[in-house]
């Protein structure tokens, strides 16, 4: 009987698994784009630089996008962490720090019920980079 090693059993793959990222896509309301702006340019900038300072995340980025209908996003925020394991624990970690920038859990509620006024979360999804050999 043959015994394989765990290396001779590996199977070759042209890729590795990266980073992973969550995108969020946004539907700013008509006339609302610079006040939308505003608002990720102080609160949710410094959130993210909280979290990126703290090695919570990797990094961030705010895209526009070319609605192509009524209904699709005109703004994506994107989210990337080192890898899945980032997710484990996530909560625990990025709390504190968002309370500390943006105030209570109460407050940031009352805020986000604010930001509904300008902005409708069309949905978001988990991206994670495979990374070519």
């Amino acid at each position: 009987m043959m015994s394989l090693t765990g290396s001779a059993i590996a199977a070759e793959h042209a890729y590795t698994q990266g980073t992973v990222s969550t995108v969020a896509s946004i539907k700013v309301m008509p006339g609302q784009m610079d006040a939308y702006m505003n608002w990720l340019q102080s609160g949710w900038k410094k959130g993210m630089e909280a979290q990126k300072a703290a090695g919570v995340i990797v990094a961030y980025n705010v895209y526009a996008a070319r609605a192509r209908t009524q209904d699709d996003p005109d703004i994506y925020l994107v989210v990337t962490y080192k890898n899945m394991a980032a997710f484990d624990g996530l909560q625990d970690r990025a709390d504190p720090i968002m309370e500390k920038v943006l105030g209570s859990q109460d407050q940031q509620n009352q805020a986000n019920l604010e930001r509904g006024k300008i902005r409708t979360v069309l949905g978001s999804e988990l991206l994670r980079e495979l990374v070519l050999k």
